[in-house]
């Protein structure tokens, strides 16, 4: 019965060691990890009590050290609209340790209260947006720079930026992508 249970112990690290290793493999290759993932964390009770039966699954909502990492204060102030002239753009195929990878996306404010952007953030640190800090009135527009630079990614690329402001809901994306060539060293 106890080489059962350590033959299971031995599959389950087995599994979890594999998992790991798939999600640094894509993380290191380029491939985007989904920057609204609503997945769990397991639990390691299981391992530091020796008991199986026990592990649990902790949504990644429920932590508070994730939850105070991640969060984002929603501006003050009356709920307005806003509406992108695009929300995508692709930069069809560039080449990898490229800089030049700039566009500018255009919205309008279509409420009838002044628009106000606390954040704007990408999927990965390769993609930067600089957005207007100022409110933006009513009828009026604004614009949201965004760089991409790929670094050592490779092949098709998707980033998505998170646009955090008074709005319903409060978080808007807009997204790039881009074909990244591998350059030979």
């Amino acid at each position: 019965m106890n080489d059962m249970k350590e033959q299971i112990k031995i599959a389950l690290l087995a599994v979890i060691a594999g998992t790991l290793i798939i999600q640094i493999m894509s993380s290191s290759s380029g491939d985007e990890v989904a920057d609204d993932y609503e997945g769990t964390t397991p639990g390691l009770e299981a391992l530091a009590d020796n008991n199986v039966a026990a592990q649990t699954v902790t949504p990644l909502s429920d932590n508070p050290v994730a939850s105070q990492l991640t969060a984002i204060d929603k501006p003050a102030g009356p709920l307005t609209s806003i509406k992108f002239d695009e929300d995508a753009f692709d930069f069809g195929s560039i080449k990898q340790n490229t800089s030049d990878n700039k566009h500018t996306f255009t919205f309008t404010n279509t409420g009838d209260k002044p628009l106000i952007i606390s954040n704007a953030k990408g999927s990965c640190g390769c993609t930067v947006p600089v957005w207007p800090k100022e409110p933006i009135p009513p009828g009026g527009t604004g614009q949201i720079d965004v760089e991409y630079k790929p670094g050592k990614q490779k092949g098709t690329q998707r980033k998505t930026i998170t646009i955090t402001a008074n709005t319903e809901p409060a978080d808007t994306r807009i997204s790039i992508s881009a074909v990244v060539e591998e350059i030979s060293e």
